[in-house]
């Protein structure tokens, strides 16, 4: 026990006297453990928020939409194979007459049964009460939109229904897993204050939307081990005939899928960035106890000869790791779980549950710990082994000198014509290649995060400057309740203050290329469209075709279609006319995912009479309001959508995400520059303390023998800049790559900004590193330095 004791006192001191080193090291770990216990531990919030509630409100498996079916089939519906629960109700969208607001809202309705709670998709009541079975004319509203708009229980909201101007009561407000992410047709982002679900009654919704003892969607539960396509196949036939548009499962329902891609992001990133945080960690590990067991040969021999065992000498080093990740792991679990709370909360603005909270998972911790053990041993052990494996008597002996030879810049004679501080500086980086190429190397992977994180505001300006800059340039778009005839376009273009319309017409279609199949939206527009283009990420237009078709990028490689190829297509509306169209042109376009063809082009595809679904308007900003106001008394408008107020929803609650995203990885940046830089000058002034104090002695100034310590370090931590710019980029090109989903897609793209951002931050660190090492430079002990052991 004394034996240990005496270890313990010896490795204390050196805790002490390395602890700059490893409080840095430390914050490389903690940088890694936090990262896990955030990401990780806001999946596992998320993931058990939304498992619990989907199971609180029977969350529907299986979707469907008609134009309009008898109540007497849903037995039928019931009685298909595989299937345990049947909802069927009315759903349809309304203008929103809201006087405090401009423009019209708009509000999607959804009838619930007038004797109970729904079978399927149930509302959890967050204020005020449900709906009373003799009052048809009460109204449960989405409990986001009536924070939006300061509407509370008892006031009253006037919609259009289906031409119908309707009163409304407000008895109570709720959230419902099915729009736990609720974003008007075609957004991106929630608009809280001007879009809101409404579930009303039955037996007023039904008549009112001419669906009496009809519906129009219907929601279905899964037996256990029922197979979904079997079921979908099986529902689409009965639906048919009613005007099915094309059963989906829950994998493709909005707030499902959505929440999903969040969830699958969170994986990753707790999984993919702490490796990086790790490997540099194990990296300066080796770095500090390498050059710490080469100061100690003597030390090292004196144990083994008095008797310590390898396993004791051993286990005597290891503890520098244990301390440093010991260290890490309690101040990364505290940072990680006051910023899991904070990604919680961010999340619980856009993502609607009855019970989200953050709690510090100690299993997370512990993996995170021990993840984190590991790869400081890993890195540690080279260096312990090559203590433990050194002879009692040849350790007690000094280290031989390193054997050099003439280098490149010698042969060269580069080195006569440099002063002879940059000399010093080349020489001793050109005889340690390796560590100068990892030093260089660590330093790059904070330079790569630094540009990561950036490159998010980079790739969401372009993506909003093409999508509301290019793509939209109308200032409102007009949608219909359903499709009306080219005569409308003609009433429009009558408001005083438009100055242009534009039509266009969306038709739900199934594209079949062999037996692949995908459901989709074809919008017609006219070849001439100025309010409304199709532009790729590169900002190209790309013009609609007299003849055939334009796709999305993912919609063609999931079809394996290329251009030139025919695509089958079957109208999922009206007689269900089929045909066969060839692809004109795949545009990468960067929002959502789209089919485009000539209006006119489209309407002889569909069989039918020339129909618009509604217009895109241009209108002279003094009348705005006025125009507002008469599309919100037109009984067959649907919905007015503002682009402009579309990218100031999309700006306002983006911009909260994104910066805190940054803050966290410019944090984690500076870590590993600081520690990376400061533990390389650390050991730097540990090797060459005698040459320095040398020079001292012989009349060097203390900013003289600073500019040779720190030469190497800078001249490092320039050549890591351009490294850390390519290496970033590679990195935000596969992070974007892993962003390709259905809603969005963020462009590879980084500005110079961000290259110059990464850059300053980099040097702000070194600098902020060199002033903590210039203190112990300026206060060498001459006379204890000169000493050598010999």
């Amino acid at each position: 026990m004394s034996s240990l004791r005496s270890l313990d006192r010896k490795m204390l001191r050196e805790l002490w006297r390395l602890r700059g080193q490893l409080v840095s090291i430390g914050l490389v770990v903690a940088s890694a453990v936090a990262m896990v216990v955030t990401m990780r531990g806001t999946y596992e919030a998320l993931f058990a928020a939304r498992a619990d509630y989907y199971q609180q409100s029977r969350f529907a498996d299986v979707w469907a939409t008609v134009e309009r079916a008898p109540e007497s089939i849903a037995s039928d519906l019931r009685d298909m194979a595989g299937v345990s629960s049947v909802s069927t109700r009315v759903s349809t969208y309304a203008t929103l007459d809201l006087p405090w607001l401009d423009a019209p809202g708009m509000g999607l309705f959804l009838s619930i049964p007038d004797d109970g709670r729904p079978v399927l998709n149930d509302l959890h009541i967050t204020s005020g009460r449900y709906l009373a079975p003799d009052r048809s004319q009460e109204v449960v509203v989405s409990e986001a939109f009536l924070t939006a708009n300061d509407l509370v229980v008892g006031d009253t909201v006037r919609a259009v229904l289906n031409g119908r101007l309707q009163e409304l009561i407000v008895v109570g407000g709720a959230i419902s897993a099915e729009h736990s992410y609720s974003v008007p047709p075609g957004a991106l982002y929630p608009d809280d204050e001007r879009y809101g679900v409404f579930w009303i009654s039955r037996s007023l919704l039904g008549p009112v939307s001419d669906l009496e003892d009809a519906f129009n969607d219907v929601a279905l539960k899964l037996a256990s081990g029922a197979n979904p396509d079997a079921v979908i196949a099986e529902l689409d036939r009965l639906l048919e005939p009613y005007g099915g548009t094309g059963a989906y499962v829950r994998e493709d329902q909005l707030s499902f899928k959505i929440l999903d891609d969040e969830l699958e992001s969170n994986r990753t990133m707790g999984t993919a960035m702490p490796v990086v945080f790790l490997g540099v960690a194990a990296f300066l590990m080796n770095l500090v106890l390498s050059r710490l067991i080469a100061t100690q040969r003597n030390e090292i021999g004196t144990l083994k000869a008095f008797g310590y065992t390898d396993r004791e000498v051993a286990r005597h080093f290891l503890s520098y790791a244990v301390v440093a990740v010991g260290l890490g792991t309690v101040v990364g679990s505290l940072g990680g779980a006051w910023a899991g709370g904070a990604m919680v909360e961010l999340y619980g603005d856009y993502f609607k549950f009855p019970v989200l909270e953050y709690e510090l998972s100690w299993t997370l911790v512990a993996i995170a710990a021990g993840v984190s053990l590991v790869s400081a041993v890993a890195g540690s052990w080279s260096a312990v082994r090559k203590a433990v494996s050194l002879p009692p008597a040849e350790a007690m002996r000094p280290e031989p000198p390193a054997r050099f030879s003439e280098g490149w810049m010698e042969r060269s004679g580069l080195g006569d014509r440099l002063p002879n501080a940059a000399r010093f500086v080349l020489r001793n980086m050109t005889r340690r290649p390796l560590r100068a190429l990892m030093s260089s190397f660590g330093i790059a992977f904070s330079v790569a995060i630094l540009v990561v994180g950036m490159f998010m505001f980079d790739g969401v300006e372009l993506m909003m400057e093409l999508q509301f800059s290019i793509v939209q340039r109308e200032d409102l778009a007009v949608s219909f309740n359903q499709p009306v005839g080219r005569e409308a376009e003609l009433e429009l273009a009558r408001l005083d203050g438009v100055t242009r319309v534009e039509p266009y017409h969306a038709v739900p279609v199934r594209f079949r290329a062999g037996h692949r199949e995908r459901e989709l939206a074809i919008t017609g527009l006219r070849s001439d469209s100025e309010l409304r283009k199709v532009v790729s990420e590169d900002g190209l237009i790309h013009p609609i075709p007299l003849e055939g078709i334009v796709l999305s990028r993912l919609v063609a490689e999931r079809l394996h279609l290329s251009t030139g190829d025919d695509v089958d297509v079957e109208m999922l509306v009206g007689e269900r006319a089929e045909g066969v169209v060839q692809v004109a042109g795949i545009v990468d376009d960067l929002m959502g995912i789209g089919a485009y063809m000539e209006l006119d082009a489209l309407g002889r595809l569909t069989r039918q009479a020339p129909e618009i679904s509604g217009a895109y308007l241009l209108v002279n900003e003094d009348d705005r309001a006025r125009v507002n106001g008469e599309l919100k008394r037109t009984p067959a408008v649907a919905s007015v959508v503002s682009p402009d107020m579309a990218l100031e929803s999309f700006e306002e609650q983006l911009e909260e995400s994104l910066l805190i995203g940054v803050f966290f990885l410019l944090g984690f940046a500076g870590v590993i520059s600081v520690a990376v830089i400061y533990n390389g000058t650390r050991i730097a002034l540990s090797e060459r303390g005698r040459e320095l104090a040398s020079l001292r002695v012989l009349g060097f100034t203390r900013p003289e023998v600073a500019r040779l310590l720190f030469g190497e370090q800078a001249i490092l931590t320039l050549a890591a800049i351009p490294m850390g710019w390519a290496l970033g980029y590679v990195l935000a090109a596969a992070l974007a790559a892993s962003f390709q989903s259905e809603t969005y897609r963020i462009p590879t793209v980084v500005s110079s900004t961000t290259y110059l951002v990464a850059a300053v931050v980099t040097i702000a660190s070194a600098l902020a590193s060199g002033m903590l090492v210039r203190r112990r430079l300026d206060h060498l002990d001459l006379i204890s330095v000169l000493k050598t052991r010999e």
